[in-house]
């Protein structure tokens, strides 16, 4: 449909909408107030990463709009674990680990929304606030009885488990009635009117609505968006090294921006325009470059998500970093550096090792593949014997660089 909301329409031109509730309903309620919209983050580690920027984004659009988002940290799911997506039980932290990831998390969404007091100001709030004081037995006859187990069964979070014969605990079936829970109470507590979140979450989200309407006949509306893959079918923000952590100390800003600017040809336009706030002409200019003339587009990119996420100095300084390791054949102090006891150089460090100790591989045996299969490099040098012992001549300006590619450079420093 055509939308003429700000909020929905912005969403629309840019990629982000994949289904929506009564999309006629919600947009004329964008165009007549405030919509105070919600999506829950789990606490399941210390950073979220950038599978869930593309959510972050979308209460950053819709704060942008003149409207008001929540931001719920899950306190309290996260001691069940959402089974969406998964073949198998998430691990069960302790509360002292979720209480430790809920600080670091909060950090994060300072970066992209504005906090405060105001009608459109973004609030944070923790559903353990009310999940934790529920009485079991209350719980159940009050809302347990609004949901179908047969339909709880359809979903697409539960099939997928049992289909492939993984276990899905009791603890995790009840996820979909706590989040429901959660859009009941926060419609109640800040007239909140809109969840979103991916499209995993659409059945979850659907049975909020409907409990909100059942207990309280109240219209509420759902809004969801693809779960990103690359054009080659990758799945967003993972690559062979791990997640692409949105915290600085969990990812070197400079692999962050190194990230982006490795992006595939066919995702350039459609990236530019969920991760960045370049002008929409903009981006059609830049995605129609071709060949060599690509790669700037792709750097700007990488500079427009960086600068989003790590600041306009720290995306700048990442670029800078990459022009002269890439482009002018230097070796910038500002490229990833992970410090090694200056003894294990004065001693002998095995190549192997320092690649592990450096990060650029996981295990020895993946040292060995790298060094066997051409990839390495020493100080720009390829390197391609395993027996190699770095020792302190191979120091250069204080640091050692270990290359893999192309485009994977850490330096490693003696302390």
């Amino acid at each position: 449909m055509s939308y003429t909301s700000e909020f929905l329409k912005t969403l629309d031109e840019r990629g982000f909408i994949a289904q929506c509730t009564d999309g006629e309903a919600l947009d004329s309620a964008a165009n007549a107030g405030v919509v105070t919209g919600y999506i829950g983050y789990d606490c399941t580690a210390p950073s979220l990463h950038v599978g869930n920027l593309i959510s972050i984004l979308m209460l950053r659009r819709l704060q942008q709009a003149g409207h008001r988002p929540i931001v719920v940290i899950g306190g309290g799911t996260t001691k069940v674990g959402d089974p969406s997506g998964k073949d198998e039980s998430r691990q069960l932290l302790t509360q002292n680990k979720i209480d430790a990831n809920k600080q670091t998390i909060r950090a994060t969404f300072e970066r992209f929304l504005s906090f405060g007091d105001g009608a459109t100001d973004a609030i944070m709030v923790d559903n353990d606030e009310w999940l934790s004081g529920l009485n079991y037995i209350e719980f159940l006859r009050d809302y347990g009885r609004h949901f179908s187990v047969n339909r709880m069964m359809s979903f697409d979070s539960v099939k997928l488990r049992l289909d492939r014969e993984q276990p899905l605990s009791f603890l995790e079936f009840n996820y979909m009635i706590l989040q429901a829970y959660d859009f009941l109470e926060l419609n109640r507590r800040y007239d909140c009117t809109l969840q979103m979140g991916g499209s995993d979450q659409w059945g979850n989200i659907v049975n909020g609505i409907e409990l909100t309407r059942r207990c309280d006949q109240n219209s509420v509306f759902g809004l969801t968006t693809n779960l990103l893959t690359t054009s080659s079918g990758a799945k967003m923000g993972k690559t062979a090294q791990g997640a692409v952590w949105l915290n600085d100390d969990m990812l070197p800003i400079y692999d962050y921006w190194q990230f982006w600017r490795n992006t595939e040809d066919a995702d350039v336009g459609r990236f530019l325009r969920l991760f960045t706030e370049l002008p929409l002409d903009e981006i059609t200019r830049l995605e129609g470059l071709e060949g060599a003339e690509l790669n700037d587009a792709k750097k700007i990119l990488a500079t427009e998500a960086t600068a989003m996420c790590h600041g306009r100095d720290a995306a700048a300084k990442a670029e800078a970093t990459a022009t002269e390791t890439f482009e002018g054949g230097g070796t910038s102090a500002d490229l990833p550096s992970v410090e090694v006891e200056a003894a294990k150089l004065k001693d002998g460090l095995g190549l192997l090792e320092a690649f592990v100790l450096a990060g650029l591989a996981k295990s020895n045996g993946e040292a060995r593949r790298l060094v066997q299969g051409g990839g390495a490099k020493v100080n720009d040098a390829a390197q391609n014997d395993i027996g190699v012992t770095l020792t302190e001549a191979d120091i250069q300006n204080g640091r050692v660089k270990l290359s893999f590619g192309k485009k994977r450079h850490v330096l490693l420093k003696p302390v």
